[in-house]
């Protein structure tokens, strides 16, 4: 058994305020939790990963090349390995959500991703 405690889970910051904390980071699944700012969009991107995100308060927008969906508090959606997509944040305050990767990915993503 591996116990991560919040507090003292590792964490970065992409972008201003967008903060993300490792709550699990194995090889086989990874889990992050993340805070969304206020109308914040990650930039459009994919990885190998097959990924779920669940929204835990607040609201986003996931959009892929084929569709765009709003997911609210308790929604997730599905993202297939090396489907483009873009989540938004579409609330003019935080939203927050969990993201599972199946297999794990580096927690490092987006600190490589946006040099």
């Amino acid at each position: 058994m591996k116990v991560v405690f919040f507090e003292k889970a590792n964490f970065y910051e992409p972008q201003k305020d967008w903060k993300r904390t490792s709550l699990c980071n194995e090889q086989e699944i990874s889990i992050e939790y993340f805070i969304k700012p206020p109308n914040h969009a990650s930039p459009e991107h994919k990885h190998e990963n097959a990924q779920i995100l669940v929204v835990l308060k607040g609201k986003m927008s996931i959009k892929t090349q084929n569709s765009e969906v709003i997911l609210s508090q308790n929604d997730c959606v599905f993202i297939e390995p090396n489907e483009i997509h873009t989540v938004t944040n579409v609330l003019s305050e935080i939203s927050i959500g969990l993201d599972i990767f199946v297999p794990g990915r580096d927690f490092n993503f987006w600190l490589n991703k946006l040099k």
